[in-house]
């Protein structure tokens, strides 16, 4: 058995699993005619297939057939997602309910319990599902952030970014897709546009195409880029040259000086944390990225994917570091997961010496699924601090 074949066989098999847990656990308490319950079991099955089959074929040619099941299947990802967690509460609850039953004598397992908690179990994550795939429909909205520098300059009062960031063009994301983002980015009249990494998921010969739209982004200083994780899972080397063609700026550990009326304002930008993984020479290096900055700038902005670059970037100079990667944990529960690995999980924090925001993010990744953290396009605007009298 091949390495190929030994995979799709361990993502057939999983998904099965946790079918079968979720079909185990509520079709039997379900108040169901036997034929909705034979409706609700194949359903389960075309779920079990379908899953595997998307994250299968996202790598494949994204033909017309090939489209719709990652489609399908990525929104049973979703709906199985929160299928899952609540089940597992249920199962949860229904364990302290037994344990406080047999300490007490009393029965709370009633069978209409059970049966409701069931049904409520569905409806509630069928519900999720849909509010955060219309979520995802209404596309990102524009969110504005003040950041306040201490001693700004007058010149630099109100200059502006337009933060992108996790767009994800991939299998379900595509060229329509980016240009309502690059016509609204367009309307907003910044001075800079930034984006902060996992621009793609797949190969260029896939995917060049889909990203052209980039080309019109306009903006006074131009768009300047950062590599992500996920470039690094498709060949960053061919994205950069590219993204280069584009007459995009991307920032390899390395700044570029702004000349904005009398003031200068460095926009440096580091490689992705995890990127040394991939090849050595990408090793994330903030100090590099700002080295030999000319000490007059009033104002320095450093792109760095993921925010536990923060941690690397605390001695660099900068005023600020923007960030994405955390998709503001996409969709509930996640968002409390983002913690174990990253220091931030979205919106503006102050760390020891410097500002960090991190953006949920332009699009989405897997599931076209988001619920309790929609997506942005990040309208970013410098303002001098104002000093408590």
């Amino acid at each position: 058995m091949g390495r190929t074949t030994k995979l799709i066989f361990a993502l057939y098999t999983l998904s099965a699993l946790l079918h079968v847990y979720v079909g185990a656990r509520l079709l039997p308490a379900l108040p169901l005619h036997w034929g909705l319950t034979l409706l609700a079991a194949l359903v389960l099955l075309a779920s079990t297939m379908l899953i595997p089959a998307a994250m299968i074929r996202s790598r494949q040619e994204h033909n017309l057939t090939n489209t719709m099941i990652i489609w399908c299947g990525l929104v049973f990802m979703g709906l199985l997602s929160s299928l899952i967690v609540f089940t597992a509460l249920r199962d949860l609850l229904m364990l302290a309910l037994w344990i406080a039953g047999s300490l007490s004598g009393s029965d709370f397992l009633s069978t209409s319990w059970i049966s409701i908690s069931a049904a409520t179990v569905l409806l509630v994550s069928i519900l999720v599902s849909l509010v955060g795939f219309i979520s995802i429909l209404m596309g990102p909205a524009v969110v504005k952030v003040d950041i306040p520098i201490a001693d700004l300059p007058l010149d630099l009062q109100g200059f502006s970014l337009a933060q992108l960031t996790d767009i994800h063009i991939g299998p379900t994301i595509k060229r329509r897709f980016l240009n309502k983002v690059v016509q609204r980015v367009n309307d907003l009249a910044v001075d800079a546009v930034v984006i902060t990494g996992d621009l793609v998921d797949g190969r260029v010969q896939q995917l060049g195409e889909e990203v052209t739209p980039l080309a019109d982004l306009n903006a006074r200083y131009g768009t300047y880029f950062v590599t992500g994780n996920h470039e690094y899972y498709s060949n960053a080397h061919e994205w950069i040259a590219l993204l280069e063609n584009l007459k995009i700026r991307i920032l390899m550990n390395e700044h570029h000086v702004i000349q904005h009326h009398r003031q200068k304002v460095i926009m440096a930008g580091v490689t992705d944390y995890s990127a040394h993984q991939f090849d050595p020479e990408h090793r994330s290096d903030p100090e590099r990225a700002l080295a030999n900055a000319p000490d007059d700038a009033a104002l320095k902005i450093l792109l760095a994917h993921q925010p536990r670059s923060i941690f690397q970037a605390r001695n660099c100079g900068a005023h600020v570091q923007l960030s994405g990667h955390t998709h503001g944990g996409q969709f509930w529960p996640w968002n409390h997961f983002v913690p174990l690995q990253q220091p931030y999980t979205s919106g503006l924090h102050w760390f020891e010496s410097m500002w960090i925001y991190v953006s949920r993010g332009t699009g989405y990744w897997g599931p076209p699924k988001r619920f309790g953290a929609p997506a942005e396009i990040t309208l970013i605007r410098f303002v001098r601090a104002v000093l408590p009298e």
